[in-house]
Order: structure tokens, then sequence, then C-alpha cells
């Protein structure tokens, strides 16, 4: 069951389609307080990603919400966006009107650390994006260390969708997925094997249009652009919104089933560079490192986002 005490939570992001999906589960549920919202380049350039997340904050009238701009290069290697999916806004589809919201003066790792050492150590960082606000954050601050509840991230898996090894948000950034990852903050992945099965059908698209307010048409525009893309490029017949399985982790762990394994990032292989190395038959021996989502109860997930679009009015 979920847990009657709000789950303090911070999303790091780069919308992106199914990053402004999980602000807004994260927006509206009442099993979650969203702390803040940082920004970082990866499905678009960091100007971009960050007058989204502004965009639909002022959408879901969560405009306290602060709203910080991180890092628009990985730690090493050249800026990779993701146009051919999210195009060239990194939120194609539907139109909104540009913010009114500001964003912060604070970069958003110096936010970051700010609000992890203010806090109680229950503040859980939800990065669904590429890793490196939350690398340079540790690099910068190692004291936060004992301060993140948990790092629920979406990412990796057994297989790749930018290349064959590798999921696109570990890959844009693997040096600071390796960091991250060899942090020992208790980590939550959210990788491909999950996230494919978070794909809207026809029927979830009707019952999204069917909550009939400004959010949920909101979404319906953004699932339909999403979708097609995910046709066009790799075949499938809906859109999965990774991201928000984060934020669900976060409101409802009883509908994800997990496995603690080890993971590594690999950053030096000629075919393999960002691929989140998962031990399925512990044959390092190494100890294990990673809560590792494998399965999803489709009925509690999409329940959960059709009732939270319904507290948008």
């Amino acid at each position: 069951m979920m847990e009657n005490v709000k789950r303090k939570i911070i999303i790091d992001c780069d919308p992106g389609h199914d990053d402004a999906i999980a602000i807004l589960l994260a927006g509206a549920n009442p099993y979650v307080e969203l702390v803040a919202i940082t920004t970082v380049a990866g499905n678009a350039e960091v100007e971009k990603t960050t007058v989204n997340a502004l965009k639909v904050c002022e959408l879901a009238g969560i405009t306290h919400i602060p709203v910080a701009k991180g890092a628009g290069q990985p730690l090493l290697r050249v800026r990779q966006t993701a146009a051919d999916i999210h195009g060239d806004s990194g939120m194609d589809g539907p139109t909104l009107p540009h913010p009114q919201k500001s964003e912060e003066q604070e970069h958003a790792v110096d936010l970051l650390i700010r609000k992890l050492m203010e806090s109680d150590g229950d503040i859980t960082l939800v990065p669904v994006a590429p890793l490196t606000n939350i690398a340079l954050a540790m690099r910068k601050e190692p004291a936060i260390l004992g301060k993140i509840q948990e790092i629920v991230i979406m990412g990796g898996g057994t297989f790749g969708n930018t290349t064959p090894a590798a999921e696109f948000n570990i890959y844009v950034d693997a040096e600071a997925a390796k960091i991250v990852f060899e942090s020992g903050v208790p980590i939550t992945m959210m990788g491909l094997d999950l996230t494919h099965q978070a794909i809207v059908t026809d029927e979830i698209h009707q019952r999204i249009l069917d909550v009939d307010n400004n959010v949920s048409h909101f979404v319906h525009e953004l699932l339909g652009f999403f979708a097609h893309t995910y046709k066009e490029v790799f075949g499938f017949a809906g859109a999965p919104i990774h991201d928000a399985c984060c934020v669900a982790y976060c409101i409802d762990p009883t509908a994800f089933g997990t496995k603690k394994l080890r993971v590594d990032i690999e950053t030096k292989g000629e075919h393999t560079y960002g691929m989140t190395v998962v031990d399925l038959l512990g044959v390092t021996g190494r100890e294990p490192n990673v809560n590792v989502a494998f399965t999803l109860d489709q009925d509690k997930f999409w329940d959960m986002l059709i009732q939270t679009l319904k507290n948008y009015t």
C-alpha cells in the first residue's frame, strides 16, 4: 500500500514528452511532494528543456515549484539530443504559450546540494534524464551522499534503444552514470525492461481524453506526437511513458517487481559504451548495488495516472 506520509522528491529532467507526464504525475498526486525540478541537456538543449519544464508547471498550476537550469553538456562527451523522438523543441506536438514563470537564478547543481543539505535525509532524487547534474552535485559536495534517501533512475536496462547495448539517458553521459551508480546511495533503476511495459494503448488514450480537463488534453496531444515517432523509429504500436514510471514507483512501489542486482556502467567499450551491465545470474560475485525493476502492475499504474490527472481542474 502507499504510505500515508508524502514522499519528497526532486525531479531532474530533460522535457521531453514522458518527462512532462512525470512532472504532472508528481504535481497533483497526494502521496508525493514535489520539492523542485532541475533540468539538463538530453532530449534537447538545456535552454529548451528548461523552457519546457516551465511551460508544464504553468499549465499545471504548480508555479510555486522552483525550476533550476543545469548542465548544458555531458561531463566528457559531445552533447547528443533526441530530436528524432521528441522533435526540435524537445516537446513537439502541443502548443503552449511562452511561460511567465522564470527559472531560478541558482544553478541546478547548487539547488540540489542546498535542498539536500537542508533536508532531514528524506528527499528522493528522481533523475529521468542524463545523470550529469547528479554526478556534478556528488563531486562538488560529497556530503550530500548521506542525505539522499534514494535515487530512482529512468535509464539503462538489459538492452539499448540508442545503441544495441545502451539506453539513451545512460549513453548520453555514461561517465556521469558511473559516478552515480558507484556512489553507494540506494538506487532503483527503471530500465527499458520495465518502461517498455508502460505503453499507451488506444484504451488508455481514451481514458486520458475522458478526464476532459486542460492537463489531460495536453497529455493526449503529447502522446499523439510521441506515439507517432515511436512507431516511425522503432515500430512500436504506442508510446512508452518511461519517466512517469519513476514517479509512480515513489507513489506506490508495490506496482513494481524488482530484484537487487549488481549493475556496472560501461565507459570504454567500442560497441558497449553506455551499457548498464546487469549481473542477472550473479556471475561476478560482486555485491548487488541496484534495485532493478522488471515487472509492472498495469492496472495500478494506469489507474494512478488517470486518477492524478483528474485532480487537475
